[in-house]
């Protein structure tokens, strides 16, 4: 299928305006742009019931986190969503779009995490400071408002990679029971490859974008082989959470995330698979650029309603909008 007329436009729209690739910046002005760029193209910014930011103890140091919490009384089942941005750019403020927008629709509390990024905190870093946020989540899930026994990870990109290393680490160590993984076009294999699969103009997510983010967050190319930053590589994807795995058609990610789905699937978990034709890595979090986002947004909503046994939320007073 050839690019979705969507895409076509905003294509188009970049070329005329001359905006330059996040990989061509300095890290500051590439933070700045990609935040830019994906308020821009988040649509309307969602009430919620209630938007708080806080902190919880991380392996050096606290660790800044945003909840999202719907209207409803009780412990909630409890979504830890972790940002993209190559493990380089972003921050809470990133997936706040995204965050509203499910709390919304599943009546999920759903949880940011302000991990370490690369390159000044690189590989592992980041994962270490994932999986601490949800060990302490799930171990005071009272002080949260949270049911430890309906929790999940998720997030879009680098975020996914994170949320899928961070099954593998609370599988194997212990600490949370974790009901479900959203992993929307999940980085699986970091290890190098002559040509990645997918798209490559040079004004979207391309080749030259994955080696530019690989590089701030793996400085040695050894640490590809190691399965918290290729979760693909891992031994045993046994006894990990039932996943939806969100791929798009024109990604260089798309292979490695399909081939992860595969991979789980044979060893026995339960999963999802929705490839959307004609779409670009970075979708999921544009839903006022792209309708397939939305839909994309709505369907890991079902997802997460169907495996936390969640309802949507009743819409929020717009003055319950967070800052």
């Amino acid at each position: 299928m050839t690019l979705d007329p969507q895409v076509i436009a905003y294509r188009a729209a970049r070329a005329a305006a001359g905006v330059p690739a996040l990989y061509t910046q300095t890290l500051a002005e590439a933070r700045a742009a990609d935040l830019a760029a994906i308020r821009a193209g988040g649509g309307d910014v969602e009430p919620v019931h209630e938007v708080r930011d806080t902190v919880v103890p991380g392996p050096a140091g606290d660790l800044p986190v945003r909840v999202h919490r719907p209207a409803g009384a009780g412990p909630l089942p409890t979504l830890v969503y972790f940002f993209g941005g190559g493990w380089t750019l972003g921050s809470v403020d990133t997936a706040d779009g995204i965050c509203r927008r499910l709390a919304n629709a599943t009546g999920c509390q759903v949880v940011t995490v302000g991990y370490r990024l690369a390159p000044e905190h690189p590989f592992p870093a980041a994962v270490h400071d994932c999986h601490a946020a949800v060990r302490w989540l799930a171990a005071h899930a009272e002080q949260f408002g949270a049911d430890p026994a309906r929790l999940a990870v998720g997030g879009d990109s680098a975020g996914g990679n994170l949320a899928a290393a961070v099954t593998l680490l609370a599988r194997d160590s212990g600490g949370a029971a974790l009901a479900a993984q959203l992993l929307v076009y999940p980085n699986t294999d970091q290890r190098e490859r002559a040509e990645p699969a997918g798209e490559q103009d040079p004004l979207l997510f391309n080749r030259h974008s994955v080696a530019w983010y690989r590089g701030h967050y793996l400085p040695d190319p050894a640490d590809a082989a190691n399965p918290l930053a290729s979760p693909l590589l891992a031994g045993d994807l046994t006894g990990l959470p039932p996943a939806l795995v969100i791929t798009a058609e024109y990604d260089p990610l798309r292979e490695e995330g399909e081939r992860y789905a595969d991979r789980l699937r044979a060893a026995g978990v339960p999963v999802e698979l929705a490839r959307y034709a004609g779409m670009i890595h970075g979708f999921f979090a544009m839903p006022g650029a792209f309708d397939a986002g939305r839909h994309a947004q709505d369907r890991a909503a079902a997802f997460l309603r169907d495996r936390l046994g969640a309802a949507p939320a009743v819409p929020a007073d717009s003055g319950a909008v967070h800052g």
